[in-house]
């Protein structure tokens, strides 16, 4: 199958830019951001473990904490780390444009016309600077579900305090299964996002380097 099938033409005010695709606060608040998930999901399971709310528990080798107690200080140290950092992420997005650039418009046509191309190995990844449709409709989602995701932890965290999002979230027992879920939709899409590397190794390098490789 050739993934260049649909490729768009080059621009070449794009080829001439010589800005990094990725510029490094947007590199660096990533790869926090990344290290904060991995923190809070592995530590998260053996949270999940001393009071299952399943048939089933998370096998103690991919959990972070050791016990109980460790779980938690883990946990809260990544819980900091995501909200500062995940914070500084959005600021500066929107004051810079650079989210309504990079991610808007997404609309259902366009999404529906990526994923048919992606199934079908013709979806071109030629241009880095440029998120097709599907990029952008998980990105915004995974914005969503991490604001998911803290809302959801402050009611396990600080219950008392926070009573109308407790209420909101159809209570303390309720908040835990969003929670679980919240956080399991983000593991899932990690899982994918290291998939699609895989497939095109020059995006993690252009993480890395904030430039991509040139083609061969």
């Amino acid at each position: 199958m050739n993934s260049s099938a649909i490729a768009p033409p080059a621009d070449p005010a794009a080829a001439s830019d010589r800005r990094p695709i990725h510029p490094l606060w947007m590199r660096i608040t990533h790869w926090l951001n990344a290290l904060a998930v991995v923190i809070l999901a592995t530590s998260g399971w053996r949270i999940y473990d001393a009071s299952p709310f399943f048939p089933f528990t998370i096998p103690t080798v991919i959990t972070l904490g050791g016990w109980l107690g460790g779980a938690l200080q883990w946990h809260f140290a990544a819980m900091w780390l995501l909200v500062f950092n995940g914070l500084v992420y959005l600021a500066i997005n929107i004051a810079s444009g650079r989210l309504a650039r990079k991610f808007f418009p997404v609309t259902p046509r366009g999404v529906w016309h990526d994923a048919l191309a992606a199934l079908k190995g013709q979806l071109s990844h030629a241009d880095p600077r440029h998120y097709n449709s599907v990029q952008k409709l998980a990105y915004l989602f995974v914005m969503l579900d991490l604001i998911v995701i803290v809302l959801s932890g402050l009611v396990l965290w600080k219950s008392v305090q926070f009573p109308v999002l407790r209420e909101l979230m159809g209570g303390y027992e309720f908040a835990r299964r969003i929670h679980f879920f919240a956080m399991t939709a983000i593991v899932a899409f990690v899982a994918v996002h290291l998939v699609m590397v895989a497939l095109v190794p020059r995006t993690l390098l252009t993480m890395i380097r904030g430039r991509a490789p040139k083609a061969r």
